[in-house]
């Protein structure tokens, strides 16, 4: 592949990889990387004891309390997380089919890992195997940022079923550094398949051209010679 083309598209993979890595250890591992927030104000709502916060990760939920204190679920494929108002009058679930989804994160951040490690290669084939993976890795981080999104809005929706509560759900971390993540899987795979095309082009343009000249059409008219 041509240099030119070769370093971007390694560095755009490499910051890809780094960004889905993060996002995948997420919660409970890494208290700043959440996909979804939400900051409980007037009727602080529980979940078996007061909180003040609720964060959202791939592998389990934390609370917060007045005090800052964190306290997580165990550690999970999928999960779910029960709300109520602290007049328990009413109640909300965020079951586990919202939150297991988030699993797809995993599986993107392994195929971003193989065109990586694909994109060192020069060899036609592999280049182009390598841009292709970049684009299914970029796929299946489309598929976890929209599971991010309709879990943003069932939340969002949920939270404010509950009476006498001010809860306000915002993205987290997780859920932006997921964007930008598809962005650079973009990125990468258009520059390989790039880099890709103009080595062919090079090629082609590398053979000589034939050197017998054609005869022109006033020569046709020309009486031969005896």
């Amino acid at each position: 592949m041509a240099r030119i083309f070769c370093i971007p598209g390694i560095i755009f993979l490499l910051c890809a990889l780094v960004l889905s890595i993060l996002v995948t250890i997420s919660l409970p591992f890494l208290p700043a990387l959440d996909f979804v927030r939400v900051h409980f104000g007037s009727g602080v709502a529980t979940t078996g004891q007061g909180m003040t916060e609720l964060r959202f990760g791939i592998w389990a939920p934390c609370t917060y309390d007045n005090e800052g204190t964190r306290s997580c679920l165990k550690a999970s494929v999928a999960y779910l997380v029960s709300i109520s108002n602290e007049a328990k009058t009413a109640n909300v679930v965020i079951g586990s089919s919202w939150t297991r989804g988030l699993a797809v994160h995993p599986v993107a951040t392994a195929v971003t890992f193989i065109a990586f490690l694909l994109s060192f290669s020069t060899h036609h084939m592999v280049t182009l195997a390598a841009s292709l993976v970049s684009f299914l890795a970029a796929l299946l981080t489309l598929i976890a940022f929209a599971i991010d999104i309709a879990l943003f809005a069932f939340v969002h929706h949920e939270i404010k079923k509950l009476p006498d509560v001010n809860g306000k759900t915002t993205t987290s971390a997780a859920f932006w550094m997921t964007f930008v993540t598809f962005i650079l899987l973009l990125l990468a795979g258009c520059t390989v398949c790039f880099g890709r095309r103009r080595d062919r082009m090079s090629g082609a343009a590398a053979y000589p051209m034939s050197s017998t000249s054609r005869p022109s059409f006033l020569s046709r008219f020309r009486r031969n010679k005896i």
